[in-house]
């Protein structure tokens, strides 16, 4: 059967820009350095970055309108399951903070939200983020009740008095703690390195046709990564990305600082196949076997065929 987008005009083709959807993550706004920067010019390589919402950019990359896009691993297990099938060739970074349990005054642990009613978007990653921060504390699902809203609704959740504690990912979780004065992270995705990896994601008929182009994006990384990171360049590359996103280089620094980027040299150990959230492998089908109970989708996804390193460096 052909993956989605071998049928689709403009996938695959063997000449012209690669398309690739972008979205306001800190791991993936890092691109905009590149691109300011004209290093995929530089590298021989012809892109075009488009800048979309997150869910917007998933849209298109289903639609067969761009020929990649930025995504979580558990998100590109989501697409795929849904036709439009992805393959991760390179980690940008795993979310270390930014994605947190923002508890009310007075509740300073997750073992004092038993009882108590949480607030989450069910079904996506923030719901296993939840998951993952209660059998930490030696608890279940079952010792919460979950209040199921939409992420970007939660500050007003939490403000309202309705829950003990929201799950949500920066900005939204810093929203929720400035609506709520005394509100604070009793859990975040720092303790659990690994759960949430974030990546470029290639559809499968353009990774084929267009093998080596891809090679030169991958490499552009490592630069871009080297810049955010030389103290003497780290100013001028927070400019560039608050500038993309129309916040000020202040706002934006503290969101870059939950947001652990991986060079490609780290990518390497992430792309062996093992258990756990230290491994793509792992993770992802910790993120299938949430997905599938969640009924997020029907049948278990084929992890493997989700993940290539050969793009890596050797």
């Amino acid at each position: 059967m052909l993956a989605l987008g071998a049928l689709l005009p403009g996938i695959g083709q063997a000449s012209g820009p690669l398309r690739i959807g972008y979205s306001d993550w800190p791991g993936w706004v890092a691109w905009q350095v590149a691109i300011e920067k004209g290093w995929f010019k530089e590298a021989g390589v012809d892109v075009a970055f488009q800048w979309f919402d997150y869910s917007a950019s998933l849209d298109a990359f289903s639609a067969g309108k761009i020929d990649a896009v930025t995504m979580s691993n558990g998100d590109a297990l989501v697409t795929g399951a849904g036709g439009a099938r992805s393959v991760l060739v390179m980690l940008t970074d795993y979310s270390d903070g930014n994605d947190m349990v923002v508890a009310r005054p007075g509740i300073k642990r997750m073992q004092d939200l038993k009882g108590q009613k949480v607030g989450v978007e069910i079904g996506l990653l923030e719901h296993l983020l939840l998951l993952n921060g209660l059998k930490k504390a030696g608890m279940q699902e079952g010792d919460v009740t979950l209040v199921n809203a939409k992420t970007n609704e939660l500050p007003q959740v939490l403000a309202a008095g309705d829950v003990a504690a929201v799950v949500a990912w920066q900005p939204v979780s810093g929203q929720a703690m400035k609506g709520l004065p005394g509100a604070r992270p009793i859990y975040t995705s720092a303790d659990e390195p690994g759960l949430i990896y974030d990546a470029l994601a290639v559809n499968p008929a353009s990774l084929s046709a267009r093998r080596a182009d891809w090679g030169k994006v991958v490499k552009v990384w490592d630069r871009v990564v080297a810049y955010i990171a030389d103290p003497a360049t780290a100013a001028d590359a927070v400019r560039v990305m608050s500038a993309r996103v129309g916040i000020s280089p202040a706002a934006f620094a503290p969101l870059l600082k939950g947001t652990r980027l991986l060079t490609l040299q780290e990518n390497k150990p992430r792309f062996v196949k093992q258990e756990g959230f230290g491994s793509l492998y792992g993770s992802s089908r910790i993120a299938d076997r949430f997905n599938v109970a969640n009924a997020v989708y029907a049948k278990p996804q084929d992890v493997d065929s989700y993940i290539d390193a050969s793009l890596l460096p050797r």
